[in-house]
């Protein structure tokens, strides 16, 4: 506990007392003498008084620092002690895992503790029962949440599920990566563009929803079953989005939301715009040529034509003819790849193509194909049916005197990014071969991939095999998991409706949080101190969305202090390539809106996104809360409030400190432990909690 005000008043109550005793015994004492013999007796004492003033004083004091001294123990003993230990029993009464009640000081309180404990205990095995038996009775829920989880997770469609304000309660990791591609950006992950309890309208139009939804109401008043609405909607880099809105309906008649599926149409209409710019390009050609062919045969058809203008309008005839057919030829080809391209094509891991190809073989041919593949993490792009389908024939094929050769499967990266030579090998033999028409069938399903198939030998190493050459595709943006399956849905939001509702009347476990840490090169961003790391993850409805996270190192711009490095373990190589501050705040900023804020010390975070305000164009002017404040007024007894402080006292475990996300993660999970604490002090509301971290003794730095 800090000294203040009270703590100096109470240890300094005790020698004032005394001074005021005595002098209050000497003034009556001096009241009882008859009159006269007051002034006598102050006149012989006061010489004496004088010589031994300072040893009285002395005295005294002594005196007032041993009954203060012992009135802070008594304090510490029978005050302080009981304080906290009801801090500690009311955060074990809201936390099961909350640690144990200290058992040490006055016999009492520790008899009380050791009670305490072991109600606690009790309630903790009856909770275990409890929830035992509740997750056995949810067993079939929570399969069906999972199969719910997979279902969305295997789409390919793009899903996203919204109430009737157009929050987002429900998407599949298909729509995140669709809307990050299509509005251009290259942080957070899509997690900055779409995210639970976010609003659509933010990356689609409300006007567009609103007239889709008109067009539904209309279908079901028409007493329609089967009802949606479809519209194409364009982002801000230019791409295109087709769009089925089709209504969620849990009862007959009442729609608590809607279900929004997505594709991205740009290729395909530039692939029919380019399509349609050459047929009218063909059109015109023709016309052309038609009409001059037309001229030189009506020229021809008369009889006294010279021989040389009769050749050359035979010329001009021939030569309209090749033009036309060259016209047409290029326009078949150029048709004929864009079909091939346009063939369904599925990602793929290597390793799963060649255990299912190597299978297949086994089952045409009896025969064991060896699998080898350079590199595991390879993915292919590719019609993984009709490709197997074709290696089995090609393998079914191969035959030569000694019957049918040892095969091998092999996969390996080509010279040529984007593209993998899978090869069916066998030993060399002149002898071997195939049908030449399951050798076309193989070579069209490789030219559908846009790739090519042909026939190699290996003279040094004995060996004959077919090669495909296969599209790669990119893996993608490597989202590592914080647990097992991110929740990308929460359908509580059916019926939270807060659009019209003040913030500073909200309960705080009904809002939105984004709960973040930076890492900087140092404690002055006023002297050129810079941010170097943003983590941040998101709260909603009270559940920590761990799989909704933003994490991004920052190139400074500067030269990261070799004394800092220790502290936040960022090295200067880690940041090289990274996006610049004036980048990664706009991704961010669109992360965090329509939340509030929450951070620990939260003050030095926010005075270094500030200082960036004018520079960027952008304003954090949302609600912020403090953890550290917070945690002051729920548990004002405790001596520490640093951030492992606290967690140590609530339960939560930190895996790595100084660590943007880990930290972010660390406050999180103390903030929704804070929740239940604040609210038995009566602090509910985000007014209320805003209000009471104002008059915190730790409340010394403004936003």
């Amino acid at each position: 506990m800090k000294p203040g005000p009270r703590r100096l008043l109470l240890v300094a109550a005790p020698g004032l007392a005394l001074m005021f005793w005595a002098l209050g015994g000497a003034a009556l004492f001096h009241a009882s003498l008859p009159v006269g013999q007051g002034a006598g007796l102050v006149s012989a004492l006061g010489p004496a008084l004088q010589a031994s003033g300072a040893i009285l004083f002395g005295w005294w004091l002594a005196g007032a620092a041993l009954a203060g001294w012992w009135a802070a123990r008594l304090h510490a003993r029978h005050v302080e002690a009981p304080a906290r230990l009801a801090d500690a029993a009311r955060l074990l009464a809201d936390n099961a895992d909350a640690p144990r009640l200290e058992t040490a000081g006055p016999a009492a309180l520790a008899a009380l503790a050791e009670a305490a404990n072991r109600l606690a205990d009790q309630r903790q095995t009856l909770q275990t029962d409890m929830a035992r038996l509740v997750a056995e009775a949810q067993q079939k829920v929570a399969q069906e949440r999972d199969q719910l989880g997979a279902l969305m997770a295997e789409l390919r469609q793009s899903v996203v599920v919204c109430n009737l304000d157009g929050r987002i309660l429900l998407y599949n990791d298909h729509a995140r990566s669709l809307f990050h591609r299509v509005s251009g950006g290259q942080i957070g992950g899509g997690a900055e563009v779409i995210g639970l309890g976010r609003s659509i309208h933010a990356v689609i139009d409300r006007a567009l929803i609103e007239h889709a939804r008109e067009t539904v109401d209309r279908h079901i008043a028409r007493g329609e079953a089967a009802v949606s609405a479809q519209f194409v909607t364009s982002t801000a880099t230019g791409s295109l989005l087709h769009v089925v809105l089709a209504p969620v309906r849990p009862q007959a008649g009442a729609i608590s939301g809607y279900v929004l599926l997505l594709d991205d149409i740009t290729q395909d209409y530039a692939a029919q715009s380019r399509r349609d710019r050459r047929l009218t390009e063909l059109t015109e050609a023709s016309r052309a040529s038609l009409a001059n062919m037309g001229a030189a045969l009506d020229m021809l058809d008369y009889p006294d034509l010279e021989p040389a203008e009769r050749d050359g309008f035979h010329a001009i005839v021939r030569d309209e003819v090749a033009a036309m057919g060259q016209r047409l030829a290029a326009l078949t080809a150029d048709a004929s790849q864009e079909i091939l391209t346009r063939w369904p094509l599925q990602e793929m891991l290597g390793d799963d193509l060649l255990a299912a190809a190597a299978q297949h073989v086994l089952a045409q041919t009896g025969r064991v194909a060896k699998v080898e593949n350079a590199d595991e993490e390879l993915w292919l792009r590719l019609d993984s049916f009709s490709l197997i389908q074709a290696l089995g024939a090609l393998a079914g094929q191969l035959v030569g005197p000694q019957g049918m050769p040892s095969l091998t499967l092999r996969l390996a990266p080509a010279a040529t990014p984007g593209w993998a030579h899978l090869d069916l090998v066998w030993p060399l033999d002149p002898a071997a071969g195939g049908d030449t028409g399951v050798q076309g069938a193989a070579r069209d399903i490789a030219e559908r991939h846009g790739g090519e198939l042909w026939l190699e030998q290996d003279r040094p190493a004995g060996l004959s095999f077919f090669r495909f050459l296969l599209p790669t595709a990119a893996a993608g943006p490597e989202l590592e998991a914080l647990e097992a399956r991110p929740e990308f849905y929460d359908f509580d939001l059916f019926a939270a409706s807060d659009s019209s509702r003040s913030l500073d009347d909200q309960p705080l476990e009904r809002l939105s949080y984004t709960v973040f840490d930076t890492e900087t090169t140092g404690l002055n961003p006023a002297q050129g101190d810079e941010i170097i790391q943003i983590g941040a993850l998101r709260i909603l409805n009270g559940k920590l969305l761990r799989g909704e996270r933003f994490d991004q190192l920052v190139d400074p711009g500067r030269e990261i202090p070799p004394e800092s490095i220790p502290y936040h373990g960022i090295h200067p190589e880690m940041v090289q390539g990274q996006p610049r501050i004036a980048e990664v705040l706009p991704a961010f900023h669109a992360y965090a809106s329509d939340t509030v804020l929450v951070g620990h010390n939260v003050a030095f975070d926010m005075r270094f996104l500030q200082l960036k305000e004018a520079a960027t164009g952008l304003r954090f002017d949302q609600p912020v809360l403090d953890t550290l404040l917070l945690a002051s007024i729920a548990q004002p007894h405790e001596p520490s409030h640093s951030l492992e402080a606290i967690a140590a006292r609530l339960g939560v475990e930190i895996t790595q400190r100084h660590n943007a996300l880990s930290d972010a993660l660390v406050t999180a999970e103390v903030f929704l432990r804070l929740l239940p604490l604040l609210k038995a002090r009566g602090v509910v509301t985000l007014g209320q909690a805003r209000e009471a971290a104002e008059h915190s003794y730790y409340a010394r730095l403004r936003y």
